[in-house]
């Protein structure tokens, strides 16, 4: 018995399941799984063995929401230097967001993109079609097992892509079969806050006052109309990055296959609150904004019991000369992806949810949420894209960052696991200390069940 691969003495976590086993690679596919040791047969006949000692053997993350910045806005970040940060963080896909120069509105747009990845992305790549006021004969005639879904902008963010047209709206819903990703904000309400705290307090706001400005009822009135159209439509909603104990309500525990509406949130919202802004200033300044404690403990309980469907990063570098100011003036956004999944390890080693949820989160439930053909999950036949966790207590510091930004709102937090190897489609990637910059992603394909 044969492979290009075999890591062996692992603690394998998949499918709800942790177990000592081993996994072998040949060609670019995980060709079998096993418990306990491995064959010798295998052990004296793979090209490469590698001795997991242990450690925690994952499959590799899939970041559903990523800006990237590629083209336009490489000053922050590129293809190239954020996938290495992905891999780097044990993440192996991403689908990356179309607020960018040129804007993602077109198929055009998305085939420039899918171009200058497959020529430096270390991370298999994938893209949303960024829904305007008037584009939607380009999403009606997207071809979605190439293109990710719709991202539709109910609220403003970088790149300022808000749709406010109500008829286009319901016609994105009614007539677009395709997974719809939204930013739910409402922008009159933040308008009202924002103006209100202007004339009390003039210009210069503090950051604190930056979950006042972008508030709690601004994103659970959004999201509420963004699910109730989903339901009068029947359409495929998927609500990212959300921050509030309040929206929770609108959305069911359960199996993500059984949904059509479904729910993200990330990892800062997870592991911040407002008292963090005290200290950690712009650096924590994101939209939606990260709210209070009682909302990072309603979102920690609803990712245990399956509310929330996804953890994603909403990875968003901006150079820190962007993020001075104040609630009016330093940009929104933060770089995640690098110590996304060593955080959530560290939040489930503190006993927040199990290390299978996290795997099902990050890995298993964009798998079936985007219907991603052959990823997310350790089974003979799909890709071997692959993290091997070790525990090691490590502070996090800028100088860790591989991100052309070069910052992260981690800094000076504690975390216990730290990413020891990736594998990219059976090739090692990172190795603990440095990214393989001629290893190349693939195009993420798309297989949606009705």
């Amino acid at each position: 018995m044969t492979a290009d691969l075999l890591i062996h003495n692992a603690l394998i976590v998949n499918e709800g399941a942790r177990f000592r086993g081993w996994v072998a690679v040949t060609g670019g596919f995980i060709s079998a799984v096993g418990r306990d040791d491995a064959p010798q047969e295998l052990l004296q006949g793979a090209a490469e063995t590698v001795d997991a000692q242990g450690r925690f053997l994952l499959p590799g993350a899939i970041d559903e929401h990523v800006h990237f910045r590629d083209p336009g806005l490489t000053h922050k970040a590129d293809m190239a230097c954020e996938t290495a940060a992905a891999a780097a963080g044990g993440v192996t896909s991403f689908i990356d967001m179309p607020n960018t120069i040129p804007q993602s509105t077109t198929r055009a747009a998305v085939a420039d993109k899918m171009h200058r990845a497959a020529a430096v992305a270390t991370a298999n790549y994938g893209f949303y079609i960024g829904a305007t006021n008037d584009n939607i004969d380009e999403l009606t005639a997207a071809d979605f097992s190439t293109i990710a879904g719709v991202k539709l902008f109910l609220g403003s963010s970088t790149g300022n892509m808000l749709v406010d047209s109500n008829q286009t709206i319901r016609r994105i819903f009614e007539d677009v079969d395709a997974l719809i990703a939204v930013h739910a904000e409402s922008e009159a309400i933040i308008a009202e806050n924002r103006s209100r705290f202007k004339a009390e307090r003039g210009d210069n706001l503090p950051v604190e006052l930056h979950p006042l400005i972008r508030s709690r009822r601004a994103c659970f009135e959004a999201t509420k109309a963004a699910v109730e159209m989903a339901r009068a439509t029947g359409a495929r909603l998927h609500v990212l990055h959300i921050s509030t104990a309040d929206e929770l309500a609108l959305f069911t525990p359960g199996a993500v296959e059984s949904k059509r509406i479904t729910a993200e949130t990330c990892p800062q919202y997870l592991l911040f609150d407002d008292g963090d802004y005290a200290e950690r200033g712009a650096r924590v300044k994101c939209n939606p904004a990260i709210k209070s404690p009682l909302d990072r403990a309603a979102l920690l309980e609803a990712v245990a019991t399956g509310r929330i469907d996804c953890v994603a990063t909403d990875h968003a570098p901006h150079l820190l000369a962007e993020k001075q100011g104040n609630a009016l003036t330093a940009v929104s956004g933060m770089p995640m992806i690098q110590f996304s999944l060593p955080a959530m390890l560290t939040l489930a080693d503190e006993g927040a949810f199990t290390i299978e949820k996290v795997v099902e989160t990050m890995a298993h439930n964009p798998a079936r949420l985007y219907g991603i053909v052959g990823r997310g999950f350790i089974r003979q036949g799909c890709y071997a894209d692959l993290a091997l966790v070790e525990r090691a207590d490590t502070v996090v510091s800028d100088a860790d960052v591989l991100s052309r930004c070069g910052w992260t709102p981690l800094a000076g937090i504690m975390l216990r696991y730290r990413v020891a190897s990736t594998w990219l489609n059976g090739r090692r990637v990172w190795d603990g200390h440095r990214v393989d910059p001629t290893v190349r992603g693939m195009a993420l394909r798309y297989c949606r069940k009705p």
